[in-house]
């Protein structure tokens, strides 16, 4: 049973960074935007939130405040990610350039400006890398709800629950918090259902009166700062506070596959993102007696077989948005 808790428990950690690039990227794809750029944005977050973080804490000394080293993180994240997916709608929502090539080359750029800057950062250090504070570090480790650890102690069941349910951190929570507002935003709001109209079919929208180009950009540059804060997590928790070259290592390509696997739907990227995150680190729970690069390999052939399955089994629920990919010049309807 330990066993059983104790995978379920780092599946979930290893899959928030998958949901958060998930998360963007659905709420891009939606308005009718195919932003292949998650991984570039992803590296992006993750050398902005860490440098949010440590810039204060080399002028100002370290930061005691748990929740100052969040805002920081999240913030500066979020900011800079969404300014590469900014650059990205520019190019295609008013230059109209191919979707497809603009986010493969945002990929590119986010992947070196990630890695350029940690290692000009981690050069400047006299320790010859780059790492937060102690206090710092246990700002993006600790539980959210820690305060109840000294009595799940006390009890096997509750201890099981506590596990399960209340031992991460604040950032595990966000990410559940974000899809479900997602959820209910894509469904249940007047803006969400326009957003929809427009992935949908642009023209229509367009002639009823919906501001397409705001639309479009809107989704694009805040699906772009949530994938940032995949990468912030990699970086944060995943890589403990220390700057690791090439620590997003294709997440932001799992993260593109797991929109399809969740059919464009929020809550089902939560389930999503939790096998992915399983399968990541199963090398660590599950011997099997195969080479570890064996393992390594299990998310990327669950992402080929997700692929693979969802365009022998289409359907008009599940589909993407019909626009999505193309781009829209109004002058053409």
């Amino acid at each position: 049973m330990d066993s059983i808790v104790n995978l379920l428990c780092a599946a979930v950690l290893a899959g928030v960074p998958l949901l958060f690039g998930t998360l963007g990227e659905i709420l891009t794809e939606k308005s009718g935007n195919l932003n292949l750029g998650v991984e570039g944005m992803m590296y992006m977050g993750a050398i902005a939130g860490m440098a949010g973080v440590y810039f204060p804490e080399l002028w100002f000394g370290e930061i005691q405040s748990t929740a100052l080293c969040l805002v920081l993180a999240i913030l500066c994240s979020f900011l800079c990610a969404a300014l590469g997916a900014l650059i990205y709608g520019f190019l295609t929502i008013t230059l109209r350039a191919n979707q497809n090539v603009t986010g493969l080359t945002l990929t590119i750029f986010g992947v070196g400006f990630g890695n350029f800057f940690g290692d000009v950062i981690s050069r400047g250090n006299a320790s010859g890398y780059m790492a937060l504070s102690s206090s710092a570090k246990t700002a993006f480790n600790t539980g959210l709800f820690s305060f109840m650890e000294p009595r799940a102690e006390g009890s096997v069941i509750f201890g099981y629950i506590y596990k399960l349910f209340f031992s991460y951190n604040t950032l595990v929570y966000l990410g559940i918090v974000l899809a479900i507002i997602l959820a209910w935003f894509f469904n249940k709001t007047r803006v969400g259902l326009n957003l929809r109209a427009v992935g949908e079919d642009p023209a229509t929208a367009d002639a009823a009166g919906i501001n397409v180009n705001r639309y479009k950009y809107l989704a694009t540059v805040l699906g772009g700062g949530i994938c940032g804060l995949g990468g912030m997590y990699i970086s944060m928790v995943t890589c403990n506070g220390v700057w690791i070259y090439d620590c997003v290592s294709g997440k932001g390509w799992i993260a593109v596959a797991l929109v399809i696997f969740a059919t464009w739907s929020p809550l089902r990227a939560l389930i999503g993102s939790l096998v992915f995150g399983g399968l990541s680190i199963m090398r660590l729970y599950v011997p099997l007696g195969i080479p570890m690069q064996i393992y390594d390999i299990f998310p990327y052939l669950a992402t080929v077989l997700v692929l693979v399955f969802t365009s022998i089994r289409q359907s008009k629920e599940h589909a993407m948005p019909k626009h999505c990919g193309l781009n829209y010049f109004r002058e053409e309807r």
